[in-house]
């Protein structure tokens, strides 16, 4: 069997678009999903699950009705199921989130930031 490491630099310049997750890996029904995010998002939450953003470069404000958390790199923040939130980047940032297989980046809110799901680089 061979065994090789997932490296987030390398799978992350496989692509340029923003706000558009790549799964990198699954553990058991949980995809890893890699994003490159730049300006606001869309108003969202997911009503059947917590979601986890992880920063590896740049800084994301994820901001909430009543106040935001500001993540940098190395930081991470799970947010609960049923939170509305809007992760908003002043600039490029990469992210790591992790969420179960078939989540809708945008939950039920229609936009065309709206990604395709399940697409592995």
């Amino acid at each position: 069997m061979l065994y090789t490491p997932i490296n987030f630099k390398e799978k992350l310049s496989k692509f340029t678009e923003h706000w558009s997750p790549k799964v990198v890996a699954e553990m058991n029904d949980y995809q890893f999903k890699l994003v490159k995010v730049e300006g606001e998002f869309v108003w969202h939450d997911h009503p059947d699950t917590d979601e986890v953003f992880i920063v590896i470069e740049g800084v994301l404000d994820i901001e909430f009705r009543d106040g935001k958390v500001t993540l940098e790199s190395g930081e991470m923040f799970v947010i609960p199921k049923g939170i509305e939130h809007k992760p908003v980047a002043a600039s490029e940032c990469k992210v790591m989130i992790v969420e179960p297989r078939g989540v809708v980046n945008t939950g039920d809110a229609e936009s065309s930031l709206k990604a395709q799901n399940d697409v592995w680089i």
